[in-house]
């Protein structure tokens, strides 16, 4: 396991040159007792009793305190911000899923509007909309529960298109731009079409509940079918948010899984509710509709953009930084963007590429992404396995050269850098 750090540093002492936040101290000149792992003193440290790749724990205090209010280095008492996904990066498994799975087995999927599949999602495809009725059947009035928690067969068929595919093996989505939305995921949040914030938050809470008591490496069953049952908080990032926040640094959540799901596990992590920006669906006399918020100019109700890739940046931008219109799909100046990201997925690779100074990669072979973070072309990426029960190593090299790039049309590709060169294939050497 290895850190890219020779020029790493190099790039973030000029950064904070160049931004304007002063120079940067030393471990040993931080203020107050700096003692690492504790609340001692004005300035706290990287707990050095939690594991990360060799170099990376050092690394990572190195630039927060580049970027520290507590030290000083932040310029005009401005706050920094870092900007975290949640699923698979804060936390082992996936809480938009855990929820849609709890929802399952309690009976809270409604049957939708004119029994109609197709108005679920306007991407959904007419072979998925044909399945799921056949599945779900029809005995059920539009708007009531359907007996997810006995009937197997419509629970499989959800699961099936959950996972992007009719259980027949047919496209369950089509139609849109892949750098700013994926049918699975919207359709993910559509599922709790119907009910309030408060009641999707009341779900995902019950689902955080089960999650967090149940044994590391269960499984259970929804359907018939086998599926994750546990969720953990990672010590790792839970420890960098508690640091990044005593130094003054504004942490944020943008995450892919439905907003009042997220803002009821970010408090695991001392992230306010109002610091979280997931999935953001449009909301009619306070019941949630099938449709999504707009961003970047993009109306309300158009569904066609979410914090999904490019979408992930477009958010971001829109709700941290400020930037309106078209103006929020693009690269930001460097004193408008996070100084610190970290994602696990093609998901994130956008807005944790923005990151001027740590871009934290967690290894869970995503093509695109690793691409990046291996390729490491100005020194400012770090590569860290998941921290509990982590990704084997890939035996094949990423194909960075073809096929490793998501296109809008959904068509493979190059990854490109930033100057338009492709990156090479990249052996996997972090896991």
């Amino acid at each position: 396991m290895r850190i890219h750090s020779p020029k790493l540093f190099a790039v973030v002492l000029l950064a904070s040159v160049v931004s304007g936040c002063g120079s940067i101290q030393a471990p040993d000149a931080v203020k107050g007792s700096g003692k690492e792992g504790s609340t001692e003193g004005a300035c706290v440290r990287l707990d050095p009793g939690l594991n990360w790749p060799a170099g990376v724990r050092e690394h990572l205090q190195k630039v927060i305190e580049a970027h520290s209010a507590c030290i000083g280095t932040v310029r005009d008492g401005e706050a920094s911000v870092a900007i975290f996904d949640w699923d698979n990066t804060v936390v082992k498994n996936d809480i938009g899923y855990a929820t849609n799975f709890w929802m399952l087995r309690n009976d809270k999927i409604l049957q939708p509007e004119n029994q109609d599949w197709k108005t679920t999602d306007r991407y959904l495809t007419d072979a998925a909309a044909v399945a799921l009725s056949a599945a779900c059947g029809t005995d059920i009035p539009a708007g009531e529960p359907l007996p997810t928690s006995k009937d197997q067969d419509c629970a499989d068929e959800i699961l099936a298109i959950l996972n992007d595919t009719t259980r027949s093996g047919e496209a369950a989505f089509a139609g849109f731009d892949s750098r700013r939305l994926t049918g699975a995921y919207s359709w993910g949040t559509t599922l709790s079409a119907g009910y309030t914030a408060e009641e999707l938050a009341f779900f995902g809470g019950e689902a955080k509940k089960q999650n967090l008591a149940a044994p590391e490496g269960e499984m259970q069953t929804v359907g018939t079918q086998e599926v994750d049952g546990y969720i953990r908080i990672y010590p790792q990032m839970k420890d960098l948010i508690t640091v990044l926040q005593a130094h003054g640094v504004e942490t944020w959540v943008v995450s892919a899984s439905p907003e009042p799901v997220v803002k009821v596990w970010s408090q695991e992590v001392g992230i306010r509710a109002d610091h979280v920006v997931g999935v953001r669906s449009v909301y009619q006399d306070g019941v949630q509709t099938t449709h999504l918020k707009g961003c970047g100019g993009v109306p309300d109700g158009d569904d066609s953009v979410m914090t999904y890739i490019d979408g992930k940046r477009c958010w971001a931008n829109q709700e941290i930084f400020g930037i309106q219109g078209l103006a929020a799909f693009e690269q930001a100046p460097a004193d408008r963007r996070q100084f610190l990201a970290a994602g696990d997925s093609v998901t994130d690779v956008t807005f944790v590429g923005d990151a001027t100074a740590a871009r934290i990669a967690v290894n869970r072979n995503k093509a695109e992404l690793m691409c990046h973070a291996y390729d490491d072309v100005d020194g400012a990426w770090v590569v860290v396995p998941m921290f509990i029960d982590p990704a084997p190593r890939r035996e094949e090299p990423y194909a960075c050269s073809t096929t490793a790039y998501t296109n809008p049309d959904g068509i493979p590709g190059p990854v490109k850098r930033p100057d338009g060169t492709v990156i090479p294939d990249q052996a996997d050497t972090i896991f």
